[in-house]
């Protein structure tokens, strides 16, 4: 349920994301770099407000409904985009859908730790990640066919993500319900504290700060998908045919997601990541022309960069889950966000400062080289559990 949820506001975001920057400059007027400031803070917003719904999840003894919220608030931004008559109306509804992602982000990430047994977390959060990405490649396509149905009416597409986004919030609201041994457990902890007791963090483990250090170095060495569209922009591939990134991307990373994640109780997370290190390093190394296969090797760049996030993110969300203890997961998945949050901002200006500074290309030969040096850290600071025959 959760991971059906996942793909109909992922389908809905996505529908509107894939057509709001040339809305916001064609129809509205904003320069490019207005749109790049807006996002970058906006992102920032979610991933601090991360932090506070995780830690409220723990206080209250209560994900679900914390979930319901955000999702809520995010589907109630989506008929904003459509009715704006000016960039202030975008902007504002942008900033709340932001708002609606941090306030879900971290207790619904807790909640499918709590509704899952410990042998099948990793294949949980893969098929979580798998779904979620599925409406990422389902957005992009049906805003596509909706814009040769409807001759580019940008303003008339933006309407059609309204309806994935209600169908969301009504799974997770009416088909989840929250284990009860979670709102008794979490609350009993909690019982008698008064505010938002930020000490809960020094209570993690030093096996949670190393995954959390771990992803940082993945989130740097990785840039964003936002390279590799100005990447294909660069080399030629025309405009009719550059949302195909973000379609190929995001179909390797749903194809793989799952099958990683009932992978990794035959072979342990550190080989799995090892190998996503390693294909992250080959797509860099393609993305930048340093193996000269032209644009045949953009493609499987691309397609590399996809398998990659396939082979990491549902692990190390999974990986978070296992370290945190049950009491403190909403916190511990509100502090992970916050930092792949502002990891990404970070990655995001300086690979810009380095494209215009050393090139495209030197620029994806430097992150092929830091995704290999994050593997001596992962062999270093990845523990992984034991599986008892009992868990299997």
């Amino acid at each position: 349920m959760l991971g059906l949820v996942s793909l109909f506001m992922d389908m809905s975001s996505e529908l509107i994301h894939a057509l709001l920057p040339v809305y916001m400059t064609t129809v509205l007027g904003l320069s490019v770099l207005s749109v790049g400031v807006v996002e970058g803070i906006a992102e920032a917003t979610a991933s601090m407000l991360k932090v506070v719904s995780g830690v409220w999840s723990d206080k209250i003894g209560s994900r679900k409904w914390l979930a319901v919220a955000g999702y809520g608030l995010s589907a109630l931004t989506k008929p904003l985009f459509p009715l704006a008559s000016g960039a202030g109306e975008v902007i504002a509804a942008r900033f709340i859908d932001r708002i609606g992602k941090g306030i879900r982000g971290a207790p619904r990430d807790a909640l499918v730790a709590d509704a899952t047994p410990p042998a099948l977390r990793n294949a949980a959060y893969g098929l979580r990640q798998s779904l979620d990405t599925v409406g990422a490649v389902l957005g992009p396509l049906a805003a596509i066919g909706l814009l040769a149905v409807y001759a580019d009416n940008l303003r008339l597409v933006l309407w059609f993500g309204v309806i994935p986004a209600v169908i969301a919030v009504a799974i997770l609201a009416l088909g989840v319900r929250e284990p009860r041994r979670v709102q008794a457990g979490v609350a009993t902890a909690k019982a008698g504290k008064k505010g938002m007791d930020w000490r809960a963090a020094r209570e993690l483990p030093p096996a949670f700060w190393q995954v959390v250090s771990l992803a940082a170095l993945f989130t740097v060495a990785r840039l964003t998908e936002a390279f590799l569209v100005l990447r294909g922009d660069q080399i030629g591939v025309s405009v009719v045919w550059i949302a195909l990134v973000t379609l190929v991307l995001s179909l390797a990373y749903a194809l793989s997601a799952y099958p990683v994640g009932l992978l990794a109780a035959r072979w342990g997370r550190k080989r799995l990541f090892g190998l996503g290190l390693a294909v992250l390093a080959a797509a860099m190394l393609l993305l930048g022309g340093v193996l000269p296969l032209g644009m045949p090797g953009f493609w499987l760049g691309v397609a590399l960069w996809g398998l990659h996030m396939g082979l990491t993110q549902g692990l190390l969300s999974a990986a978070v889950a296992e370290a945190a203890p049950p009491q403190l997961r909403g916190t511990a998945f509100g502090l992970y966000h916050l930092t792949i949050g502002l990891m990404q901002l970070l990655a995001a200006i300086g690979a810009g400062w380095l494209w215009q500074t050393i090139g495209a290309a030197a620029l994806f030969t430097l992150a092929a080289a830091l995704a290999l040096l994050c593997l001596p850290a992962l062999w270093l600071w990845l523990h992984e559990q034991p599986t008892t025959k009992e868990e299997t």
